[in-house]
């Protein structure tokens, strides 16, 4: 998974947890030739939009006083919402049995995307049963490109 500098990804994990928060992790995007540096928080309470935007305003401080990119960003600070990405191993640990989305830096078998229900986590591999083949892959963790939970709505 693409990784932020973990000097940075320290002093973030410290400052959100300092306002109460956990830091699920960051990711940038190119958007209209800019970059948005999105990060998720959450907490046992959940997060609403207040906290965000205050955690936005701690956070836009800290890293323009670092300096941290070069090139003009836009910062976002977001919760996990329903289909909560999975930025670490850890992170795969506490949805086992769930659905999730993974697509991969380059092709496995033909195929980057894979859609099924999370198996397990054994060390760095990450074992999925494959929606519509019902057969379970083996994924490396350094393999993945990006990952969510698959939200589910009960009515």
């Amino acid at each position: 998974m693409r990784q932020i500098d973990p000097v940075l990804k320290e002093r973030l994990g410290t400052l959100v947890g300092s306002m109460g928060f956990e830091l699920l992790g960051c990711e940038t995007l190119p958007q209209g030739g800019q970059m948005v540096f999105r990060i998720y928080i959450d907490s046992n309470n959940g997060v609403t939009v207040d906290d965000c935007s205050r955690v936005s305003r701690q956070l836009s401080a800290m890293l323009d006083v670092a300096d941290t990119f070069r090139d003009k960003y836009f910062l976002e600070v977001s919760s996990p919402g329903i289909n909560r990405p999975l930025f670490d191993l850890q992170h795969f640990g506490k949805v086992i049995g769930k659905k999730v989305k993974i697509r991969l830096h380059a092709p496995l078998n033909g195929r980057r995307q894979f859609n099924g229900v999370l198996q397990r986590v054994d060390g760095e591999d990450i074992y999925l049963l494959v929606d519509g083949v019902e057969q379970e892959v083996k994924l490396s963790f350094s393999a993945i490109e990006k990952a969510n939970l698959v939200g589910e709505i009960h009515f």
